[in-house]
């Protein structure tokens, strides 16, 4: 089988479904972002050296093929996995057992630290766009946006947020605070 088709010289691209959109369509944008997001993380899979941080993101990277697969097919086909309460929630224990073991925020934080937490800081800023292109996506008419996809991607970004924390942990490296300057 050939990778490529040819059916998008013209500049469009089939949803599931058959429904062919342009590729600059909002759509597009909000997978292509979650796309960029799976990318990212598959990088610091790579970099990482711990295997707690290899696999939960390889289980997050999953989902995120759930939901990029759910943002191409707009209308509720039941043959098409969807984004529940059940990966918001998986999101979210990790959230709460991650912050009991790292120090409480006095500061911000500055991207970066090791390498690990500097590339999923990178990945977090990617999961911010993929949420915002999300939003505009279901603000427009005849453009439907399942809303726990919405709460998956917002809750993704938190998550990264705090195991950014915990990649510096493990590395034994302090985080970076943003100290405001004195004038």
């Amino acid at each position: 089988m050939k990778i490529y088709t040819k059916t998008g010289d013209e500049g469009t691209t089939g949803l599931f479904g058959g429904t062919r959109v342009p590729k600059s369509s909002p759509r597009i944008a909000a997978y292509g972002d979650i796309d960029e997001l799976n990318a990212v993380l598959g990088v610091v899979i790579a970099h990482a050296e711990q295997s707690v941080v290899q696999s939960t993101l390889r289980m997050i990277q999953n989902h995120l093929f759930i939901l990029g697969a759910q943002l191409a097919s707009p209308s509720t086909d039941p043959k098409i996995e969807r984004i529940t309460s059940a990966h918001i929630d998986f999101l979210e224990r990790q959230i709460d057992v991650m912050t009991e073991s790292l120090p409480p925020l006095k500061h911000f934080i500055l991207p970066g630290g090791g390498r690990t937490a500097a590339h999923l800081h990178l990945a977090r800023t990617v999961c911010r766009r993929a949420e915002r292109n999300t939003v505009y996506l279901s603000s427009l008419p005849g453009e439907p946006v399942d809303n726990w996809v919405m709460i998956y991607i917002n809750r993704l970004s938190d998550f990264l947020f705090v195991f950014s924390r915990l990649a510096n942990q493990l590395e034994k490296l302090k985080d970076i605070e943003w100290i405001p300057q004195k004038r």
